[in-house]
């Protein structure tokens, strides 16, 4: 047999397709028969009586959370602990970046919607409230994400149902309600005739709970015959309002009695016209995800049905009914989420029926009322919901929305993620340095922060507090550096008065993180750098021009506009400010590339000194590994650290020193558990001191570092030992800094016009 003759027919083909995709549908049970679906419920009671609130809190334990507080206590205080809910860190579609930060806002949510989960009602709007590009959107656009992959998932199964009616030639006579053969009268549901024996199928458009079809007064009876007396109970106690003693939508209710009185009260009839069928969220599809815009038009609407032919093929008894379709975006978001994207940029009137809706879960459309069950969110920016404040119905709409603020963020390494995920969309087209996405970030989190105010705080920390510059506060709030210049005690002092710091202006209108760059301005600006045609690489010299020209848009930007007071709100000087830092980290990392840098021999005489000072201070000897013998505490190596350092001569001075540079290492350890301590982290200032010992010890070598990174300028001599220093130089950059030559370079350069 040849290989063509092997060759799968497309016919071939399609018959295992199709099999895969039957398997699939079966196994997901996508279409069942209402006694099916009961006995679904009694095996999954909690999973198939859930709300879209109750959904929506499944969803976000499923995909896992982790504390990033773990409830820590502050000044004698529990402090609830901050989640951060890993269903943000998945992008949707590729379209939707993940959420970086905002644990606090995540955290907000969740406990928002299991509030709604006890009151048995989503009876408030939650309304995400901040400045303009602050993530609003890819908070909710990230639920919405969830909710669509969640849905996929045996745990995520949702069901709804649709009206069957079966096709002419299988009735044997028509009366109000056809008449079926005895083979068919026998089958108890026609859930699973194919679609050439219908000749009709109404969908229930609100996506209607099945559980809805059992009349109100008999839920929890059933409940009771499924579950048995005290399981059913514990559920029904926790079951959302609606689904007691909610109802069918008009349609649906009007076909149910009109069935229920055709087959003369045989509710099991009615029942065999029911295929429960399983739907799955999708925003694309508006599948119980919508977002509605800031248009002027009715959120819901509805229609009479026309005569099709699938009309004119139901029962004599329905077809004198007046089935109405409802349309709109709160039917097509009913049990799910509905988004009312840049809410307050409506006219007030166009949302005024969100009052009944929250109050009662009920809104009318038209000639009937629809009962929703979904869980509102909106979005607006900061001066929208202050104009908002000023109107005097806000005072009715107070008690049914949920203000959630979402600000920028004030952690550089948080705000650095955001242009990480968007350089990886650069690094197509041109090379990408190392240090740009923190160029963007410091400088983004500077142009949020506000001045401390020394009146907020104790006597004994006020003027530390009031005296941090915009640079220490990044600091600070990013990973808890304390100013080098700094003394111990002062350090602690301000370490005990951190979370102060973060929320003194959280109860103030212009709160910290109002206002300042927003992400998309900065994107602005990273793809200005981008252009330039002096700089083939995307590097943070390259951004810190584009800055430059930015600033000076003052009549475009709010932020540029702002006062400066004491350094801070000042974008321009800012700029300056990242230079300063990028030179310092770009001047470690060069001489690190020559050979003069190794962070690794101070950490280690750090740690040693520690070590000893440690044993000293107890009067315990150290055992020495290498003659396993104990021994006394190195004198030499105490007094060659504490002379470096500048350490107290003598007397309880130095003794001071010691125990407090003990007991800061003690304070680091007790709030980085799971970390080994840092000691540049901890000692920031002691480590500049080292460096700076070091380098003066090797001006020699120095020297020789400048000599061949200024010949790297012209390399006519290339045998010549500087040029292979400067070669080497560029060459460690690249494989050990993920530099490309031309960046390498130009670090190189940058660092000799600055510095050298």
């Amino acid at each position: 047999m040849t290989t063509r003759d092997k060759t799968p027919s497309g016919s071939d083909i399609l018959s295992i397709l199709d099999q895969h995709v039957r398997k699939e549908f079966e196994s997901h049970r996508r279409a069942m028969s209402f006694d099916q679906y009961l006995m679904l419920l009694g095996e999954q009671p909690k999973r198939q009586l859930r709300s879209s609130a109750m959904y929506l809190v499944d969803m976000m334990d499923h995909f896992g959370k982790t504390p990033v507080n773990e409830g820590i206590t502050v000044e004698g205080k529990e402090k609830s602990a901050i989640y951060h809910f890993h269903l943000f860190d998945s992008p949707i579609e590729g379209i939707v970046q993940r959420l970086v930060g905002h644990e606090d806002v995540q955290t907000k949510i969740y406990r928002t919607l299991k509030s709604f989960i006890r009151q048995g009602a989503s009876n408030k709007l939650l309304l995400l409230h901040g400045p303009n590009g602050s993530a609003k959107t890819t908070l909710v656009r990230a639920l919405m994400g969830g909710m669509e992959r969640y849905s996929q998932l045996d745990e995520g199964a949702v069901y709804s149902f649709d009206w069957v009616f079966p096709a002419d030639r299988l009735t044997k006579k028509e009366m109000g309600i056809q008449s079926y053969s005895k083979e068919e009268n026998n089958q108890d549901s026609f859930a699973h005739l194919t679609e050439e024996d219908l000749s009709a199928r109404i969908p229930s458009n609100l996506r209607d709970h099945p559980f809805l079809l059992i009349p109100a007064e008999h839920r929890k009876l059933l409940l009771q015959e499924l579950l048995g007396e005290k399981q059913a109970d514990g559920i029904w106690q926790d079951l959302p309002g609606h689904l007691q003693t909610g109802g069918l939508n008009h349609r649906c209710n009007m076909i149910f009695e009109a069935l229920l009185t055709g087959y003369n009260g045989d509710y099991r009839k009615v029942l065999r016209h029911i295929q429960v069928k399983r739907f799955f969220y999708s925003k694309r599809y508006r599948e119980g995800l919508v977002s509605i815009e800031p248009q002027l038009h009715v959120d819901a609407n509805y229609q009479q049905l026309t005569m099709t032919k699938s009309i004119s093929a139901l029962p004599p008894s329905l077809q004198g009914l007046n089935l109405f379709d409802l349309k709109g975006d709160l039917i097509e978001g009913n049990r799910g989420i509905v988004e009312y994207s840049d809410l307050l940029k409506r006219p007030l009137d166009a949302f005024k029926y969100l009052l009944m809706l929250c109050e009662t879960g009920t809104v009318n459309v038209g000639s009937t009322s629809i009962q929703s069950d979904a869980v509102l969110i909106g979005s607006g920016n900061e001066l929208h919901l202050d104009s908002f404040k000023e109107m005097p119905d806000f005072s009715s709409f107070k008690a049914r929305i949920e203000l959630i603020r979402v600000p920028y963020l004030l952690r550089v390494s948080q705000e650095r993620e955001v242009y990480d995920l968007i350089l990886d969309r650069v690094r197509t087209e041109k090379p990408v340095a190392p240090h740009t996405a923190w160029t963007l970030a410091l400088w983004a989190v500077l142009t949020r922060l506000k001045k401390p105010n020394s009146v907020n705080y104790p006597p004994s920390v006020s003027s530390v507090i009031s005296n941090l510059s915009p640079l220490d506060k990044a600091k600070l709030y990013d990973t808890g550096e304390m100013p080098a210049h700094l003394s111990p005690d002062e350090r602690k002092l301000l370490r005990s008065n951190i979370a102060k710091l973060r929320d003194e202006y959280i109860n103030i209108p212009y709160y910290e993180g109002r206002m300042g760059a927003s992400a998309r301005e900065v994107r602005t600006i990273l793809y200005d750098a981008t252009q330039i045609p002096e700089h083939p690489s995307l590097t943070p010299l390259a951004v810190m021009s584009a800055m430059e020209q930015f600033v000076k848009r003052v009549s475009e930007y709010e932020f540029l506009k702002q006062d400066v007071k004491d350094g801070f709100h000042d974008a321009r000087d800012f700029i300056g400010i990242v230079r300063k830092e990028y030179l310092n980290i770009v001047d470690r990392e060069v001489r690190e590339a020559i050979g003069l840098y190794d962070s690794k021999q101070w950490e280690e005489f750090i740690k040693k000194y520690v070590n000893q000072i440690s044993h000293l201070l107890k009067k315990e000897k150290i055992h020495n590994p290498m003659t396993g013998k104990r021994e006394d505490p190195d004198l030499s190596l105490i007094r060659e650290f504490e002379t470096i350092v500048e350490a107290p001569k003598e007397g309880p001075s130095l003794e001071h020193f010691r125990k407090n540079l003990i007991s800061q290492v003690g304070a680091w350890s007790l709030d980085h558990v799971k970390e080994d301590v840092q000691y540049a982290k901890v000692f920031p200032e002691y480590w500049t001191k080292l460096e700076k010992h070091y380098y003066e010890g090797q001006k020699s070598l120095l020297t020789k570092m400048h000599n061949a990174l200024m010949v790297f300028e012209d390399t006519i001599d290339e045998v010549s030992e500087e040029s292979k220093l400067a070669k080497k130089t560029v060459q460690n950059l690249v494989d050990r800094f993920g530099y490309d030559p031309h960046s390498a370079r130009e670090v190189i350069h940058f660092l000799m016009r600055r510095r050298y």
